[in-house]
């Protein structure tokens, strides 16, 4: 296989990534004026629901593909043997979800009211296990992901702008969110044959797929409890309203969350193959790199997201969802921990096939995470909600760390990243006093938030390369050579 190269690869995520930013700034706007807060809070439940079954769905065949695909991917009755195997373990699970879900609809009557956009929601379930995203991802096809995302994100925008224009239209917003996704998906199964030959095969032995995959699912599906039990626990134990606030919060905290980490999540299955391959000075290398380059790109983006938390809700989303500021403020501390708990595990627990590490600490922040909302949740609203998930996203990237120490402790033995560190944290300060500055001189929102944005990109960058951040300064050199 012809060798991707990381460079472009980011590049290619990042724009990805910043195509998933700008759709959310475009629909994002008119979908919270338009539909209301009840409206947006329908919507958001009704997701967290389907969440839940489209995760059982997926098992953990992703991760685990990913890492054992990698290793396969130069020869193609190898890796169309393994895909086949996996996509036939993916059907059977998808089948099963299904089963559950209509039980669950049809036994709980607090759902009744949302039936139609649950089962709508629904169909994204079929269509993500047609889709195979595991084979782009194994074949680190990010160029194919880039323009199939474009064509999509483009037609549900003109899609949402005809279909959803009064309070009552979001199960059209629903049907437009699924067609975003599903109709990608379609060509994923069609576009896989470029890769690999994907049939049933019942033929195989089981449990060795199995077991390393259901583990990886008990992990996935601890996440993901801490993820949406907060929407759908604040729906049980409040209301429409302040699921709408709090989902306003974290949907902007999710775009930041995708945008910080684009560039290095491209480097999972390059690292998965190095530590498959044995080839672990190339991976410590690669690793390094990696965490200090995540360092020096989430440390500001919390520190820039807090000090404008405001003024971006009220563009984003208007007057009414001012109260979700403080959630806001709240959770982008959270990007931290889950940036960092993700590399701890996609980059080091997961190829190195400790999964049962991993489901013990995404377990225990489960299990945290859903007593304290219980706690939180009457008390203090959204605000608990994500106080909880800030607790419990630092939690999980403390216990990864501890599990991955013998992996990945050397980066933080190591003088020159603790040099970085401490730049970084300088350069957060300098962003703290020019966003306080620019919000005591400029009255007008809009100004306000740009000369925030571009002045912190200034004085941030000015900063790593007065203290010779290295990271900076390895970058500057390649700005130089190009």
């Amino acid at each position: 296989m012809k060798k991707k190269s990381l460079g472009l690869n980011a590049l290619l995520n990042s724009l990805q990534s910043l195509l998933n930013l700008i759709f959310p700034l475009i629909t994002f706007p008119y979908i919270s004026r338009t539909l209301s807060v009840d409206g947006v809070g329908k919507y958001n439940f009704a997701n967290s629901i389907v969440s839940y079954f489209i995760l059982l769905a997926g098992l953990g065949i992703s991760n685990y593909a990913v890492r054992e695909g990698a290793k396969l991917r130069n020869d193609r009755e190898a890796i169309s043997s393994f895909a086949s195997r996996v996509f036939t373990i993916n059907m059977i699970s998808t089948i099963v979800s299904y089963v559950f879900l209509i039980i669950i609809v049809v036994l709980t009557p607090n759902l009744h009211h949302y039936t139609i956009a649950i089962f709508i929601f629904s169909i994204q379930i079929f269509f993500t296990t047609i889709g195979t995203d595991w084979v782009y991802t194994i074949f680190e096809e990010y160029g194919y992901i880039t323009v199939r995302n474009i064509v999509f994100k483009v037609l549900s925008i003109i899609l949402l702008f005809i279909f959803v224009r009064h309070p009552g239209d979001y199960l059209n917003y629903v049907a437009i969110t699924v067609f975003a996704s599903t109709g990608s998906y379609i060509l994923n199964f069609f576009h896989a044959k470029n890769y690999c030959d994907i049939k049933f095969d019942f033929n195989f032995n089981w449990k060795e797929y199995l077991i390393p995959i259901l583990i990886i699912f008990g992990s996935r599906v601890a996440i993901q409890i801490y993820l949406s039990s907060d929407v759908t626990m604040l729906g049980f134990l409040k209301n429409e309203y302040v699921v709408g606030i709090y989902s306003t919060a974290t949907k902007i905290y999710g775009i930041a969350g995708a945008i910080l980490t684009a560039a290095t999540a491209v480097t999972i299955p390059r690292l998965a193959m190095l530590m498959g391959q044995s080839r672990i000075e190339e991976y410590n290398k690669l690793l390094k790199q990696v965490l200090n380059v995540m360092l020096l790109i989430i440390l500001p983006g919390i520190a820039g997201l807090f000090m404008v938390s405001k003024d971006v809700i009220l563009i984003l989303a208007g007057d009414k969802y001012l109260r979700a500021t403080y959630a806001l403020r709240i959770t982008c501390f959270a990007m931290l921990g889950s940036a960092m708990s993700g590399i701890f595990n996609q980059c080091a627990l997961i190829p190195a096939k400790r999964e049962k590490k991993t489901l013990i600490s995404s377990t225990t922040s489960a299990l945290l995470n859903i007593g304290l909302n219980f706690i939180l949740i009457p008390i203090i609203a959204e605000r608990g909600a994500a106080l909880t998930t800030v607790l419990a996203e630092f939690t999980m990237m403390f216990m990864n760390f501890y599990f991955s120490r013998d992996i990945t402790g050397f980066v933080f033995k190591d003088k020159e990243t603790w040099k970085n560190i401490i730049t970084v944290l300088l350069g957060c300060g300098g962003i703290v006093v020019v966003c306080a500055l620019s919000y005591s001189i400029f009255q007008q929102m809009f100004v306000r938030l740009v000369v925030s944005v571009i002045c912190s990109v200034i004085v941030y960058g000015l900063i790593l390369l007065v203290t010779k951040n290295q990271v900076a300064l390895i970058f500057l050199s390649k700005l130089k050579q190009k």
